[in-house]
């Protein structure tokens, strides 16, 4: 089996983190179904980032992880910069794809900037709840801040999400139509947090355990 240190381990945690959010700004636009609920495939790569940070917190504290947040947000912004630029940028005469290439990327901007919006409010949300909870309960039950600061966070993504992406985006999507779309996200939202519950208290056990 192969063993890590603890530096190895955050890194990898760091980059699991990063890719996710890369990822979830370029696939968001897909949207898959479960039954009655309509979801962005990249419901599972948001549910990732707010696991990893309640790891890296719970056994580094929040330094590492605010840097991690800040980190992100410059990537995910030059991201975004690089991509509008290779929209605008004309193709070579056997590109035949140039108009698909426009509509999913050029669509995507008011997405990928409220993404970035709602990452940055909600992700330092999770980590003051987290550290709160921490305090008040003197270090124990991890399920206790897990769920608390995750849940509250992820109302907090989902609704500055969907308001800035899709508020007025047509005459349908008014602020009834929008919080229509919350609440399913939400509560599925929810259920992967209580799910994720073992994988946390598995990941902190994992990241303690330096195998240098």
């Amino acid at each position: 089996m192969l063993k890590l240190s603890q530096e190895q381990k955050i890194f990898f945690l760091q980059a699991l983190f990063i890719s996710s959010l890369l990822l979830a700004n370029i696939l968001g636009t897909k949207i898959t179904s479960l039954g009655p609920i309509n979801f962005s495939v990249t419901i599972w790569l948001i549910a990732l980032t707010f696991l990893i940070t309640d790891i890296l917190e719970e056994v580094k504290g929040t330094k590492i992880v605010n840097n991690l947040i800040w980190t992100t947000v410059v990537i995910l912004f030059l991201s975004f910069l690089f991509i509008q630029w290779t929209v605008g940028l004309d193709p070579a005469p056997r590109y035949t794809d140039n108009e698909a290439f426009v509509k999913i990327f050029q669509n995507s901007s008011r997405i990928f900037l409220a993404s970035i919006v709602a990452f940055v409010l909600s992700q330092f949300h999770d980590v003051w709840a987290f550290n709160f909870w921490k305090e008040k309960t003197k270090g124990r039950f991890l399920w206790l801040r897990n769920n608390a600061s995750t849940m509250v966070s992820q109302f907090i993504d989902t609704t500055i999400f969907m308001f800035l992406a899709f508020y007025h985006l047509t005459p349908k999507f008014d602020a009834a139509f929008v919080w229509s779309l919350i609440w399913p996200y939400y509560i599925f939202k929810i259920i992967l947090a209580l799910l994720d519950t073992p994988f946390c208290y598995w990941g902190v056990k994992w990241l303690k355990e330096d195998n240098k």
